[in-house]
């Protein structure tokens, strides 16, 4: 079927006007390009030449920029970037990692690359990172929760959920969080806040914790008391203790460290020139002639053993 030309274009050209040439498809710079490479396929050695000259390789690429500047003008442009599950990072920051300009070609935008970037963000735990055509970059984000502070040879970093280190170089506003002291102290962080949870009340006075011999926790508590969890079966001495605390506000006195390590009973010390007594189930009694227990005498969390 020929195409017919509009009314309105044949009045508009008169009698005695030569009439428009039209290329030849044959003449067409794309097929003279599909042209030489045919013809370079049939030789072993022209072929080779042309990769070795890189004579492909650019038609390739500036036939595909060709092309993502053609759909651009389509409308596949960036226009909108939705971004899901941001908390901490920084709007500017995420906004730099992409490296996205609005109204650039949405088809050239490299995922993958761009994933790369926003995951070595601080806190960024991973990332998806979809196009949604024809204008639409959606970025899902899982960040890290901040968990605890750590002591290590006398510098504190910020810990996630899961024991790894959140790169901050400004932790200030995080120095509500319970410090934990120990070598493999981050790993284990989690299931120490998991055991203090069970008594809610007990947990909030929980100010440190030192990570004992590679098996157990020293919790030190806002009045200064040094609290030894046992190795095994941490939650139900915690518990204990609670228990102790609503039926004798053991924490209301002056005694400085509270045993948890045996399991039928409760060893409290006190304070220097204060006795030790020992707490099974309701009863108490007193147990003279027994040496105070460590304590602290200067600023900072130590190991007891």
């Amino acid at each position: 079927m020929r195409r017919m030309m509009p009314k309105t274009a044949r009045a508009t050209r008169k009698k005695g006007q030569p009439r428009r040439r039209v290329r030849p498809l044959w003449r067409q710079p794309s097929l003279v390009s599909i042209a030489i490479l045919a013809a370079a396929a049939t030789s072993g050695g022209g072929s080779w030449w042309l990769w070795q000259t890189g004579w492909v390789q650019k038609l390739a690429y500036t036939t595909k920029e060709s092309l993502v500047v053609k759909t651009a003008q389509a409308g596949f442009s960036v226009s909108e970037i939705f971004v899901e599950g941001r908390i901490e990072t920084e709007k500017a920051a995420l906004l730099a990692s992409l490296q996205l300009d609005r109204g650039a070609p949405i088809l050239s935008f490299d995922l993958k690359q761009a994933r790369a970037r926003v995951i070595s963000l601080p806190w960024v735990r991973t990332a998806v990172i979809e196009r949604q055509l024809p204008n639409v970059i959606h970025l899902k984000l899982e960040e890290r929760r901040p968990l605890a502070l750590w002591q290590n040879k006398g510098r504190f970093s910020l810990i996630d959920t899961r024991g790894n280190l959140i790169p901050l170089s400004d932790i200030s506003r995080f120095n509500n969080l319970v410090v934990v002291v120990g070598r493999d102290a981050p790993r284990n962080t989690a299931a120490l806040l998991d055991t203090l949870a069970v008594a809610p009340e007990l947990a909030r006075k929980v100010k440190a914790a030192v990570w004992v011999g590679e098996r157990r926790w020293d919790v030190q508590l806002e009045n200064r008391i040094d609290v030894k969890l046992p190795e095994a079966n941490a939650i139900a001495a915690w518990v204990q203790l609670a228990e102790m605390q609503d039926r004798h506000q053991l924490l209301d006195t002056e005694i400085s460290v509270i045993d948890l390590r045996l399991p039928d009973r409760i060893i409290v010390r006190q304070a220097p020139g204060g006795e030790a007594r020992s707490y099974r189930g309701g009863a108490k009694a007193s147990i003279p002639s027994v040496k105070p227990g460590s304590q602290l005498n200067r600023r900072g969390i130590e190991r007891n053993t």
